[in-house]
C-alpha cells in the first residue's frame, strides 16, 4: 500500500470518530436501549459501538453517511450483546436451580411518598412492558421520536430511510403502542 503523495488528495477527509460519536451519542443510546431493553447495558453496548467505529479500517466514502453507518453498527452490537446476555442468563438460571432456597433477589428504590412511587413505578413497568411487546424497530423509532424529540427529517437522515417511510413507520408504531397500552389498561380505548 502506498501513501498519498503531496499532490494527491483523498476524496474525503478521514472521519473524526471522537466527534462523530459525541454528536450522535444521545440518539445512539436510545437505539441501543430499544434494542437491548436493559438500561444498565446501554453504556457497555455504546462502548462496543465506539470501539468498533474507531477500529474500523476502511474510511467512509461519504461523510454524510456517518449517522446511518453508526445506526447499523449500534444495531449489530445490540444484537451481539443480547446473544451474550441470553447465554449468560441461561448459565445463571442453571446455577440458581441447583441452589437450595430460591433466588434471593429483592427490589430496591425508595421515595418520600411510597404510594406515589409505587403508582409511578407500576405505570413505568406497564409502559416498558408495552414497549417490549412491540417489534424492536417500532420501539426504537418511538424512543428516538419522543425521547430525543427528533423531526421526521432527522429520523430519516439518521436511519437512512425516506421521509414517507418514517411517517408510515411512526404511525403504525403509535397505533401498536396504543393498543398495547389499552390491553394493559394504562390508557382507555378510544370510542
Amino acid at each position: 500500500m502506498t501513501s498519498p503523495t503531496s499532490g494527491e488528495q483523498d476524496a474525503s477527509p478521514p472521519t473524526n470518530w471522537e466527534e462523530a460519536l459525541r454528536e450522535n451519542q444521545r440518539w445512539l443510546r436510545c437505539v441501543i436501549l430499544a434494542r437491548v431493553g436493559e438500561p444498565q447495558a446501554v453504556d457497555e453496548v455504546f462502548q462496543e459501538v465506539s470501539l468498533a467505529a474507531v477500529s474500523q479500517r476502511a474510511p467512509l466514502a461519504d461523510p454524510s453517511k456517518v449517522g446511518p453507518w453508526l445506526y447499523q453498527l449500534a444495531v449489530r452490537q445490540s444484537l451481539m450483546y443480547r446473544r451474550k446476555a441470553g447465554r449468560r442468563r441461561k448459565l445463571v438460571d442453571r446455577y440458581v436451580e441447583r441452589l437450595p432456597g430460591g433466588d434471593g433477589r429483592d427490589g430496591d428504590g425508595r421515595a418520600e411518598d411510597p404510594l406515589a412511587w409505587l403508582l409511578a413505578d407500576e405505570r413505568r413497568k406497564l409502559v416498558r412492558q408495552a414497549l417490549a411487546s412491540l417489534a424492536r424497530r417500532d420501539a426504537e423509532i418511538l424512543l428516538l421520536k419522543y425521547t430525543e424529540d427528533w423531526s421526521y427529517i432527522q429520523l430519516a437522515e439518521h436511519l437512512g430511510i425516506g421521509h414517507s417511510a418514517i411517517e408510515a413507520r411512526l404511525h403504525r408504531a403509535r397505533q401498536r403502542l396504543r393498543s398495547e397500552l389499552v390491553q394493559l389498561e394504562v390508557v382507555e380505548a378510544r370510542g
